[in-house]
């Protein structure tokens, strides 16, 4: 694989593959990953940094080895690999840039004076690519505290906050127009002919039975007057007609047969046959519903003058 694939390759073929596998997998809307999550970039950033050492080091091991082979061996090496990438000039230089590492021959000029039960220790300085990514990693943490501490950047949690409110108004949003998630603190009154013509087929269907087919009451009250045993309204009617009526003896639950688009418009027909006066209707019960929303009349634009009135 190393012949067919030199580092420069496969350090960023293995980078970006990880890179696209947290795009894929986290979640993040409309934003990427390490740009939305901060914890992403510091994985890929640490990510970046181990796989560079295991390159180098590994590179540096290998190079160490090649010195340590016998001309026979080095042949033999060359031979099977052919080192189409190992022999080219610039890699080694840039190898060597990266890694400052010293010859073979040079490593008694490297010993220090410690012996251990006769193991030595080499003088050899930090590689430089050690020391660039500890600078940028210093950099980076000085940037991370400006952002987030001194300038009162948006952390995690306060993030957190932010898009947990905005998806709150995106959904009251979409409440507004999502018929099949209506509520009874969404749901309008209809008023148009399409809407209660289906409410009145709606009503016939399934209501008649125990309101009768003019809604005048049978077993269930009579729902053309002004009196409600739950209130009144569209929102009122909307919400008993999904809950269901008074517990033990009043209506079933209809959220479980009707879309919630069906009952705004079988509630809506109901309303639109106050005051319809059926033949022979049921006692009224409940009491007397006022809408409080309602816009109230001017007293003084209802008062009449008696052009007779005597001055």
């Amino acid at each position: 694989m190393k012949k067919y694939f030199p580092v420069y390759v496969r350090v960023p073929v293995i980078f970006f593959i990880v890179f696209a596998l947290l795009e894929y997998f986290i979640d993040s809307g409309d934003r990427a990953a390490f740009i939305k999550y901060p914890m992403v970039s510091v994985f890929l950033f640490v990510f970046l940094f181990i796989l560079i050492a295991i390159e180098i080091t590994l590179s540096a091991v290998n190079r160490v080895m090649y010195q340590l082979m016998t001309a026979e061996e080095r042949a033999k090496e060359a031979y099977e690999n052919s080192l189409p990438f190992k022999e080219s000039s610039w890699y080694k230089n840039l190898m060597q840039k990266l890694t400052k590492t010293q010859p073979i021959e040079r490593e008694g000029d490297l010993l220090m004076d410690h012996d251990y039960d006769g193991i030595k220790e080499l003088d050899n300085n930090l590689p430089p690519w050690w020391v660039y990514l500890f600078y940028i990693c210093i950099v980076f943490g000085v940037v991370y505290v400006a952002r987030y501490e001194i300038f009162g950047g948006d952390d995690q949690e306060m993030e957190l906050r932010k898009e947990m409110a905005q998806a709150k108004m995106d959904v009251e949003e979409y409440l507004k127009t999502a018929p099949d998630l209506m509520d009874e603190k969404t749901v309008v009154l209809l008023t148009d002919a399409p809407s209660l013509e289906a409410g009145k087929e709606i009503f016939t269907t399934n209501c008649a039975a125990c309101h009768r087919a003019d809604a005048g009451g049978q077993i269930g009250p009579n729902l053309t007057d002004d009196r409600w045993i739950l209130g009144g309204g569209i929102k009122n009617l909307f919400h008993t007609i999904t809950n269901g009526g008074r517990d033990g003896k009043g209506m079933i639950s209809w959220k479980g047969t009707l879309k919630p688009k069906e009952i705004q418009k079988v509630a809506s027909y109901i309303l639109s046959l106050q005051g319809s006066n059926p033949k022979d209707p049921k006692e009224s019960e409940g009491e007397i519903w006022m809408d409080e929303n309602a816009p109230k009349k001017d007293a003084a634009a209802n008062k009449t003058v008696d052009s007779t009135e005597v001055k």
